[in-house]
């Protein structure tokens, strides 16, 4: 059955029927029992030497720009009367610490901590017709292009079911700075936020506000802990008594309650306390405090050295908001880089100061970049049309990249084993920008991840007598040149 939608059929129906189907394969993980993990015999199938046994992923949702963040093109600043065809990069290079590698103004921070980066400049996506949002943030963070028929877990459940937890008092992934409610696409969101067919021990504790992370590990103020253990009991009774209880499976009940045993295990330890940002000095807190995503990059720091597994930090995913830049492209993206440039410089030489960035895998990526005038890459449904009904802009607001591009995207990877000062890969100086050096699929790129981490990418578990790999079909491989 062909599950993707038909490019001449309109949006709103493709959403309509995405969301059925997505709501169809989620209500169906709670029928399935326990996946089992396969001992392929297949060459590849044992787990590699783990260079690296934390990930934390930065996650810039809505589509980061490549030619305004890592891989700036030819520059012209805003004029009016300025030609749409001639507005490639809005931002002027700049030189990092690596001699003859330059990204865009605005992020000099991360400039000077680039010597520690492998930066791919040729991540390439699959054209999905309509080009939404959370079909390709779907697609990145499981490896899947959705929907499909059974609920997929996220690259962080990946990680917590294979390699287990670091700490076993701590999450062993944790998703720092999305809502899943009072947002546009909540029910997308939701759909790959998940541990899917692996049960919810092993799905994302949520902390969609940093400076509140605190207040959810600890009981309520003033109870004691009989009162707490009591608390416990009822609540364990009012899961039993869920009204879903009878259409879920035996191994989903034992891994709700197995979830309900390791929240209650965190709230009763020390551990607790890397949940709270605000135990760091005032000196360290400013360095993190421009906004949410700065905050949850400290947030991040503290879990990870608590022994936290996976831990994603989101700009977060709101529809025309932040990296969603349909307009205001280039003041957007001024304040964005004010965002996220030093906390992730911050968050990369604490990391190493403390002796975890070698073995911490710290990714920088979205679900693909931006164009001003080309939407998809050459060839796609929508084909080559311009953004604006006019070949010259006259406003500022009009100055930015606007349209959907999946022909060339930059993922930056520092620590975790990879190669420091690194380039790989290359997109055209010209449009269209797509990749014409060695292009990496988010099927490959998802393999040289899970490698980092000791996972095989032919990694294979049976679910309801299906076969289930941590890769598309066990197809990714690892980009080996890009580890040091």
């Amino acid at each position: 059955m062909n599950l993707d939608p038909d490019p001449s059929t309109p949006e709103p129906v493709i959403r309509r029927d995405f969301l059925a189907k997505l709501a169809a394969a989620g209500a169906a993980v709670w029928s399935t029992g326990e996946p089992r993990a396969v001992q392929a015999a297949a060459p590849g199938a044992a787990h590699p030497p783990a260079r690296a046994d934390a990930c934390i992923l930065l996650w810039m949702a809505g589509g980061m720009a490549a030619p305004d963040t890592f891989d700036p093109k030819r520059h012209l600043p805003f004029a009016k009367g300025l030609e749409v065809s001639r507005m490639l990069s809005t931002f002027p290079a700049i030189d990092t610490a690596v001699d003859g590698l330059r990204i865009c103004q605005g992020l000099e921070n991360i400039a000077r901590v680039m010597d520690r980066a492998t930066l791919i400049r040729s991540a390439v996506q699959p054209d999905l017709g309509s080009i939404l949002h959370s079909r390709h943030q779907y697609h990145w963070h499981t490896g899947y292009v959705p929907p499909q028929t059974v609920a997929c877990p996220h690259i962080g459940s990946w990680m917590a079911k294979v390699l287990g937890p670091r700490n076993q008092v701590m999450p062993a992934f944790i998703n720092i700075g999305q809502r899943l409610e009072g947002v546009g696409e909540s029910e997308e969101l939701k759909a790959f936020t998940t541990a899917g067919f692996f049960g919810s021990e092993f799905g994302p504790m949520n902390l969609p506000f940093p400076e509140e992370a605190a207040q959810s590990v600890r009981p309520p103020k003033g109870m004691d802990a009989n009162r707490f253990a009591n608390r416990d009991r009822l609540f364990r009774k009012l899961a039993d008594q869920n009204p879903a209880r009878d259409r879920m499976s035996d191994f989903q009940r034992q891994s709700l309650l197995r979830s309900m045993d390791n929240a209650y295990r965190l709230l009763s330890s020390k551990e607790r306390d890397a949940f709270d940002i605000s135990l760091e000095p005032a000196e360290v807190q400013a360095k993190y405090d421009t906004g949410r995503f700065g905050r949850g990059c400290l947030l991040a720091r503290r879990l990870v050295e608590a022994g936290a597994r996976f831990v994603e930090v989101t700009t977060e995913y709101v529809p025309f908001l932040h990296w969603d830049t349909h307009n205001n492209g280039h003041a957007t993206l001024a304040g964005l880089h004010r965002e996220i440039d030093l906390p992730i410089a911050t968050l990369v030489r604490e990391l190493e100061e403390r002796g975890l960035l070698e073995r911490t895998l710290v990714i920088v990526a979205s679900e693909f970049s931006r164009d001003a005038l080309i939407e998809g890459r050459p060839g796609s449904s929508a084909g080559d049309q311009a953004t604006f009904k006019v070949d010259r802009i006259e406003e500022m607001k009009h100055y930015g990249l606007h349209r959907h591009f999946t022909g060339g995207t930059s993922v930056v990877l520092f620590g975790g084993g990879m190669k420091a000062g690194a380039v790989h890969g290359a997109t055209a100086e010209e449009r269209p920008l797509v990749a014409i050096k060695d292009p990496v699929t988010v099927t490959d790129l998802h393999a040289t991840l899970m490698t980092a981490m000791g996972i095989s990418p032919k990694t294979e578990f049976t679910v309801e007598g299906r076969p289930f790999y941590v890769t598309e079909d066990g197809k990714g491989k690892a980009v080996d040149s890009i580890f040091a």
